[in-house]
């Protein structure tokens, strides 16, 4: 029997979960598929019995790799495979910004740590340095000077070569916090501030943070908007700072977006919003 949709994982989270009993409670025929034990013949142009899925693969590269192979089989995927690739990298995401006129942080990016270190003796410190891709505030560095930077610098050299590609962030001046906004096609249903935990200057979740209700204004749902369609996306969080200089700055967009703390902060039934979009997606 064919399902209505799918949800596509490689990790149960709370927001699986929530899925799944969201899909339970309109009585829809829902499955679960684990991308760890999943495998799809390319060559076959059997129907496959999917129905719309739900991309959740916190892996980047199963992400894309299995999206693509939907894709290619005539499934339709929620995030599609361009937005997997463009909101998984941040600078292919703060390149499309950019082009649409979305307002981001000043960023510099430099192919060796020698320009690296060069750029920052140009620009000057403070600057973050990130991973073009990476989630969760993991390899996401303060550079107050250049001993710091020299000691970041020499670990990446021995890591994996997309770390040899030097994206630096300027340390947005801003109150302490930042802004999680869930898009759910082209509306903003919820957003939250997330404030740093004691003595922390990143405000994931993760990392000891705390979260409060943002009212979603008009502004922020413009800018979010247009930070959703640059990168092709339909439910994406969009991340924003706050900069004291700008106003409302976007630093990243997220493909596979987590939003247990938004639905816990603002009471905001997000994946029903999910299923019912997908669901319409359909038609």
């Amino acid at each position: 029997m064919s399902s209505d949709l799918s949800i596509l994982y490689d990790n149960i989270r709370w927001e699986e979960k929530a899925l799944l009993e969201a899909g339970k409670k309109k009585n829809i025929n829902i499955q679960m598929v684990d991308c760890k034990k999943l495998f799809l013949e390319l060559d076959k142009k059997t129907k496959l019995n999917f129905g719309t899925v739900i991309q959740r693969c916190v892996s980047y590269y199963r992400n894309l790799h299995s999206t693509a192979a939907l894709e290619g089989l005539g499934v339709k995927v929620i995030n599609c495979l361009n937005t997997g690739i463009l909101a998984g990298n941040k600078l292919f995401t703060h390149m499309l910004l950019q082009k649409e006129g979305v307002p981001t942080p000043f960023n510099t990016v430099a192919f060796s740590q020698e320009a690296a270190l060069e750029a920052l003796e140009k620009i000057g410190y403070p600057q973050v340095i990130k991973p073009t891709v990476g989630s969760w505030g993991r390899m996401i560095s303060l550079l107050n000077d250049r001993d710091a930077a020299e000691g970041i610098m020499e670990m990446r050299e021995r890591m994996y070569p997309i770390y040899q590609i030097y994206y630096l962030e300027e340390f947005v001046k801003r109150p302490p916090r930042d802004i999680r906004a869930i898009m759910v096609g082209n509306k903003v249903v919820a957003a939250i501030y997330r404030y740093s935990g004691d003595g922390m200057w990143k405000t994931n979740m993760a990392l000891g943070g705390r979260a409060e209700e943002c009212k979603v204004t008009n502004e922020l749902e413009d800018i979010c908007i247009k930070a959703k369609n640059a990168v092709n996306g339909e439910i994406v969080g969009v991340d924003l700072m706050e900069s004291n200089e700008r106003g409302l700055v976007v630093h990243e967009v997220n493909n596979t977006t987590e939003y247990k703390n938004t639905v816990r902060v603002t009471g905001v039934d997000i994946p029903t919003q999910m299923i019912d979009y997908a669901l319409q997606s359909k038609k």
